[in-house]
């Protein structure tokens, strides 16, 4: 089966931002880094030496960063989510994930990082919640998680139980 490596454009900070992620998750390193070399310098327009590419794996799963310039930004369009078990989890992604991030961008377990990726913090018991037989349960853990940035499994319990 073939393999999905999401492709992360960046303007100048992919090393750095390589260096962030594997920083956050478990059994994370960063494989190879590629420099710009004069071939292309017409179409890449980068200084011949600087970082191109940085391949890295978080957690298991392959990415890859490119300084590609100033041509693209991340959009809330495309995010990335992580399942977390426990609180202290959601707490762990949400804390390291979020530092020097957009606060507007915190809400229903989504946050934009330094860098702009979104991201989405998400408890496996929140899908259980919302997709269980219980359909007024379901609501009401609904409207409590649109009321938070950062989710609180005990708070969405209580609202299921409510």
């Amino acid at each position: 089966m073939p393999t999905i490596t999401p492709f992360l454009w960046f303007d100048g900070q992919a090393e750095a931002a390589a260096a962030f992620y594997v920083s956050v998750f478990p059994d994370s390193a960063i494989h190879h880094v590629s420099r710009y070399g004069e071939a292309g310098r017409e179409q890449h327009g980068q200084t011949p030496g600087t970082v191109m590419t940085v391949a890295f794996e978080l957690d298991g799963q392959p990415f890859t960063a490119l300084n590609g310039g100033p041509v693209f930004q991340f959009s809330p369009a495309v995010s990335f989510v992580i399942h977390c078990k426990t609180q202290a989890e959601i707490d762990h992604y949400w804390e390291k994930l979020g530092a020097g991030g957009a606060p507007e961008a915190q809400q229903c377990g989504w946050l934009a990082d330094r860098f702009g990726l979104s991201w989405q913090i998400v408890p496996d018991r929140l899908v259980e919640l919302l997709t269980g037989p219980d359909a007024a349960a379901a609501g009401r853990v609904m409207e409590a998680m649109m009321q938070m940035k950062k989710i609180d499994i005990a708070a969405l319990e209580r609202a299921a139980e409510a």
